[in-house]
Parts: C-alpha cells; structure tokens; sequence
C-alpha cells in the first residue's frame, strides 16, 4: 500500500511538453524503424522496437507522476494497470484494421479512450484533479507505444495477422506470435510495472523528477531485456542484440538512480533503543 503525494501539481524541471515529444515521436519511430529495418536488414534490427517502448514507458511515468501527486495513494498502481489495458484495447483495434498506419491509429484511439476515461473520473466519480483529463491521455497513449513496441521487439512486426505465402507463414503477426501464446501477459506486467513503479518507488516530500524519471529508464530496460529473452525463442525476431543493449542501459540507468539516491537521502544515524518507562520517569 502506499500513500498520497503531495497534493498538488508536481514541480518538473522537464516540461511535460518535452516528455510527450519524446514519448510520442521517439516511441513511434522506434516501432516504424524495427518494423522496416527488421525486413530490410534482419532480425537482430527487432530491439529498435524495444527502444520505442522505452519513450513510451518513461513517458507514461511521467504522467503517472504529475496526476498521483495530487494524492492518488493506492491509484497509483491501479493507474498504471489501467494504461496498459488501454494500451492493449487500442493496440488490438488499431493494428487490425489499420494495416502499415496500426500504430498511429492505436495511439489515437487509446487518447480518446483516456480522454473519456479522464472525464468521467472528474465529471462522474468527482475526483477534481485538475490535470486528470489530460494525464488519462498521456497515460493511455504511452500504454499503446509499449505494448506495440513490445510487442515488435519480440516478434519483429506490429503487423496483427500472420503474412502467409503459398501457404506457408513467412511472418508471424501480433494476433499468433504474442496474444494467442501468452507473451502479452508478460508485456502487460513488465510495462505496466515500469510504467507505476517509478513513481511509487520515489513518492514522498522529497520526490524529484529527475529521480524517478531515472528509476523509470531503469525499469523500462527490466521490460525490454524481458522482450529480449522471449525474442530469442520466436522465429522472426532477434533477441541477442535486445538483451546487451537493454542491460546497458539497466546499468547507465541504474547507477544514475542510485546517485540520485544518494544525493536525495538524509543522513542515516544510529538513534540507540527506545528509551524504558524508568527511564522516561
């Protein structure tokens, strides 16, 4: 269980304008430059895909950040689960239909579900957050880049239905190489954990952006080195490439965390047992 931030619109040395670019235009070219460098060049190209969903991820916890500072408490894991079923709404229905534009249509789609989702929670459910209408957006939408991303890194293509010749499969789609197996839950959980965690983890008086923006590329590289591993037992994907990059940067990431820790802490000291009832009398 957690608790509340602070209550109130979150100081960001970042603008959040700058995170949604990054989100946004970073996630989509990573997934549009898996897609085509992966036929173009080969499979090892797939962790381009995995690159895209970090924009996403670290965008989303970004988001995540400045609407549970209002004070969420335990929302914040519940909203983070929410912007990956989202994702996987919108991701479904814009790959299927949408062919080569799938992504985009996806992003789009799950933004007017957020945005509904944002309304009702003012409009019905009166939570009054001034911000909810615009973060259930971001949020939304960074949940449909990482599952798409994701879901590129491990198989190769955001393409929903197998590219089948002559009867024989020369491409497995998002619909068979990773719903009807099962990856999806993995995605489901490493995103949307990368996506809440980082907030939850630095929630506080003292929570900076820089410092959760950092456990939230540290995570976000938990998730892709994740697709790694399940891209290197799929056909059309490679996983190795994945996997090296992704620890490098779990560890850049990481050890940047681990100062921001540390230049965040007070001093720890040794306070000695509680003091008897004699004591006190």
């Amino acid at each position: 269980m957690s608790v509340g931030g602070g209550g109130g619109g979150a100081h960001a040395a970042i603008p959040q304008n700058n995170l949604i670019a990054f989100g946004v235009i970073g996630g989509l070219i990573g997934i549009y430059a898996a897609y085509f460098l992966t036929d173009i060049i080969g499979p090892s190209m797939s962790f381009l895909g995995a690159l895209g969903a970090l924009c996403g991820i670290v965008w989303g916890a970004a988001a995540v950040r400045r609407v549970a500072n209002y004070g969420l408490g335990t929302g914040v894991p519940s909203i983070g689960m929410l912007a990956l079923g989202i994702g996987i709404i919108a991701a479904t229905f814009g790959l299927a239909v949408g062919g080569i534009a799938g992504p985009v249509i996806a992003v789009i789609f799950a933004s007017l579900i957020g945005l509904v989702v944002g309304i009702l929670a003012n409009k019905v459910l009166n939570m009054g957050i001034p911000i909810m209408v615009q973060s259930m957006t971001e949020i939304a939408a960074a949940g449909a880049i990482t599952i798409i991303g994701l879901s590129t890194s491990m198989i190769g293509t955001f393409m929903f239905f197998d590219e089948v010749v002559n009867g024989v499969v020369v491409a497995q789609g998002v619909a068979t190489g990773v719903m009807t197996t099962g990856y999806i839950a993995v995605i489901f959980i490493a995103g949307g954990l990368a996506i809440l965690h980082p907030y939850n983890a630095n929630l506080g008086p003292d929570e900076k952006q820089d410092r959760t923006l950092a456990c939230a590329f540290e995570k976000g590289a938990i998730a892709m080195i994740t697709a790694g591993i399940v891209a290197t037992i799929t056909p059309f994907a490679s996983g190795s490439l994945t996997i090296l990059i992704g620890v490098a940067i779990w560890y850049i990431s990481f050890s940047g965390f681990y100062k921001r820790v540390k230049r965040d802490a007070y001093r720890v000291t040794g306070t000695g047992l509680l003091p008897s009832k004699e004591e006190l009398e």
